[in-house]
């Protein structure tokens, strides 16, 4: 396990748009040494020009998403004596990639926008606000989502298909659900789950809940109720009958 002889041994991916290749480097261990605190020694005592993208150091922003040892990690949160060495840390390759440990991730922003600029939270006109704490609970969960795009680098439909014109993934499922959660929302977003989000891409394989910090049900409170309203509304044969009816009716 990592740190054990006092020395520690990572392999950084080094180069630029796809090209490249890992270099290694051995520096000292400290006790409670996570995966940034080795990437920053590097990049500060031995190999200045690395890039690396990393803010908080709490496991709240994200920023220093990474795969480590082949898993979507953040760096701030994994500690070294967890992991076998030599270590090795690569940029998010579901991403286009930027330079050494860094990908363009600009298509999340891009996606959370569309979805509130197209769907976003709509207030009940004329209401109340007033909400029970078991409404407020239903979304809690959902709000815990730090947008670090761990698990839309583990999503096979973005990691190795690339649909991101056709799937939005699944952080934005969670956040989608957070929105139909809402007590006061009155937006009724399932042809847009359909038709624009893609949900029926995702096949509920849970590999995204695996790799979530924040420990978000991601699959099970947030993709799986969707995908059933979707199921229920769209391939649910009495009421595919009863839509045929109505529109021979018209």
């Amino acid at each position: 396990m990592g740190g054990q002889n006092g020395k520690v041994k990572i392999m950084i991916f080094r180069g630029e748009r796809g090209e490249g290749d890992f270099k290694e480097y051995e520096i000292p261990y400290q006790e409670g040494m996570v995966v940034l605190d080795a990437v920053l020694y590097v990049q500060s005592k031995i190999d200045g020009d690395i890039s690396v993208r990393w803010n908080c150091k709490a496991a709240k922003c994200g920023s220093c998403a990474a795969e480590i040892n082949g898993k979507p990690s953040l760096m701030c949160k994994t500690k070294i004596e967890e992991l076998k060495q030599p270590i090795k840390v690569e940029p998010l390759k579901a991403y286009p990639h930027i330079k050494d440990l860094v990908a363009n991730t600009s298509w999340n922003l891009r996606t959370r926008r569309k979805i509130i600029r197209d769907v976003g939270f709509t207030p009940k006109k004329n209401a109340t606000w007033l909400m029970k704490d078991e409404e407020i609970d239903k979304g809690r969960e959902m709000r815990k989502c730090i947008e670090c795009a761990l698990c839309l680098d583990t999503c096979h439909v973005l990691r190795e298909h690339k649909l991101f014109d056709k799937f939005v993934g699944p952080a934005y499922l969670v956040f989608t659900a957070y929105l139909e959660s809402h007590p006061m929302d009155s937006l009724d977003r399932i042809s847009y789950l359909k038709e624009q989000e893609g949900i029926m891409y995702c096949n509920i394989t849970k590999c995204c809940t695996e790799v979530c910090p924040e420990e978000i049900h991601i699959t099970d409170n947030a993709i799986i109720p969707l995908k059933e309203s979707v199921a229920d509304q769209y391939f649910d044969p009495i009421r595919m009958l009863l839509r045929k009816i109505k529109q021979a009716g018209k």
